[in-house]
């Protein structure tokens, strides 16, 4: 277990992406991760996107610090696009990226690293649907599965959570 003593924030909001959040989650959680679901307000419940499953938040942004955790990840799906108009979700993400924690953003989480401002002059990539909006806010576009560019770890699309479960996991045992 590579990530038994690793406090992980997972992000959740409206209609994330079920196995963006779910497959990623297990994975972190397989590694000894602790993880704990992070919302809008602690104790909402929200619907994936599909409707299939649900994620319950454990804490509000707004009651938690970047201090408590190691990482944050962030699910695709419409959520990103969601909680990132919330100043304690993109605190929460700039906190802890500017403490050189790992910042995992699969598919369409990017929208949540542009609003928190940790993106320009990085490589990244995503949701083909979400380019033109990350090299509008100054980062570099790359059109591959997964990776990483120094404590930000990116996935493309659903098909390759498993590129991306490697390159998160990777980074997080270091």
């Amino acid at each position: 277990m590579k990530l038994q003593h690793k406090h992980i924030a997972f992000l959740a909001g409206p209609g994330f992406e079920d196995l963006e959040f779910w497959a990623v989650y297990m994975r972190l959680v397989e590694e000894g991760a602790r993880v704990t679901v992070v919302g809008l307000k602690a104790g909402e419940v929200y619907a994936s996107k599909s409707g299939g499953l649900s994620a319950k938040a454990e804490v509000a942004a707004a009651d938690v610090t970047p201090d408590q955790f190691d990482a944050v990840v962030i699910p695709g799906g419409w959520a990103p696009d969601k909680i990132r108009r919330y100043e304690a979700v993109t605190s929460l993400v700039k906190g802890i990226h500017d403490q050189g924690k790992i910042v995992g953003m699969i598919c369409h989480a990017g929208l949540v690293g542009i609003s928190a401002k940790i993106v320009a002059g990085r490589r990244a990539a995503g949701s083909l649907g979400i380019k033109d909006d990350l090299v509008n806010a100054g980062a570099i576009w790359v059109d591959a599965p997964a990776l990483r560019d120094g404590n930000q770890v990116w996935g493309r699309v659903v098909e390759d959570i498993p590129a991306f479960n490697r390159e998160l996991v990777k980074a997080l045992a270091e």
